[in-house]
């Protein structure tokens, strides 16, 4: 009687071991995939804040430069 590679004492310890480390890999790419989607809406974040302040430097030129035209037209 042959005994083939299923019947190997070593294929239940193997599988075993090889289903952890799927496990434990598939656990990893999952946390890495979240931290890299919570890093793009961070960046996204600061990038609309960003464009809000220049919106608000740019408003507040164009009312400075206003001021500067009445002053300069009354005197």
């Amino acid at each position: 009687m042959e005994f083939g590679f299923w019947h190997s004492p070593f294929i239940i310890p193997l599988g075993a071991f090889l289903m952890v480390v799927i496990i434990v890999a598939i656990a990893s790419f999952s946390k890495m995939r979240e931290r890299e989607l919570q890093a793009h809406q961070e960046l996204r974040m600061r990038e609309m804040e960003h464009e809000r302040k220049l919106k608000e430097m740019e408003i507040e030129k164009a009312k400075l430069e206003l001021e500067r035209a009445k002053l300069s037209k009354n005197a």
